[in-house]
């Protein structure tokens, strides 16, 4: 989705001063003393924003990632848990599953990603509601959407054009990632077929839960700026975790490119 007021530091870690003022914040910021000293408080924010920047995450990437014991960081989750800053859940697989029994992965909750954005969202749901009664239903929304898209479509196509056919994914996801994305761009399940665009944050996400056009109409404008049809396979907006988009190989640009499923689920 567009532009937000996530707000992160140079360090890649938001100031707790910055995050949202509300019942998250204060479950995690009014730690012990005995937590203030040992920098308890910092090494469990850490842990949330880990997961908000590289999406559902299990203990062993997590502690790999941040450089600390698998022990730590399951009792780091174990207290995030009881926030309700992150939740437990079965890891997605794509593809062919394998035996055994798929690791647990733990995501955001809606209140964790609270604390780090989504303000002004009444507002935005209370205009854009107010575009549709007045100014002709969801066909306004749409277009809203897209006017919006298309403000600020000079970067992202900059970035895309300036790139190899075959680095433009990873470029499209770079820039999205300099907007507050937190997106990564990978091989697919078939690495040979394709790649998912992931964007591991939404800073509208619950606006867009309201009014799905604006997923829409930015799966369109990836596929158009790609040169070939996307598939958009989860959003932030319909529960998941990260926001996957579909990217497959071609050979050459589409100038009828076409976006698939956009915004939705699969069925």
């Amino acid at each position: 989705m567009t532009q937000g007021t996530f707000r992160a530091s140079g360090r890649g870690l938001p100031a707790l001063e910055e995050l949202r003022n509300n019942g998250v914040v204060k479950n995690v910021g009014e730690a012990p003393q005995e937590e203030l000293a040992t920098g308890e408080r910092s090494t469990r924010n850490r842990v949330a924003r880990s997961i908000l920047d590289h999406g559902p995450s299990t203990v062993a990437e997590l502690a790999g990632r941040l450089g600390l014991t698998q022990a730590a960081v399951r009792r780091h989750l174990d207290a995030l848990v009881a926030d309700d800053v992150v939740e437990a859940r079965e890891q997605r697989v794509y593809g062919t599953r394998t035996r055994g029994r798929p690791a647990k992965v733990f995501a955001l909750t809606d209140c964790g990603r609270d604390a780090f954005d989504q303000s002004y969202d009444k507002l935005a749901a209370d205009a854009l509601r107010w575009i549709a009664e007045q100014e002709g239903g969801e066909q306004a929304i749409a277009a809203f959407a897209r006017a919006r898209i298309a403000a600020q479509a000079g970067a992202y196509r900059k970035a895309v054009e300036g790139a190899a056919p075959e680095q433009r994914t990873q470029a499209l996801a770079k820039a999205l990632s300099a907007d507050g994305y937190a997106a990564t761009a990978r091989s697919a399940p078939r690495p040979q077929q394709g790649e998912q665009l992931c964007q591991h944050h939404c800073p509208v996400a619950h606006v867009a839960e309201q009014f799905p056009q604006l997923c829409e109409a930015e799966t369109e404008f990836f596929a158009e700026l790609l040169g070939t049809h996307v598939q958009r396979l989860a959003t932030i907006a319909h529960g998941d975790g990260v926001c996957t988009t579909y990217v497959p190989k071609t050979s050459k640009t589409n100038d009828n490119a076409s976006a698939s499923t956009a915004g939705r689920n699969p069925a």
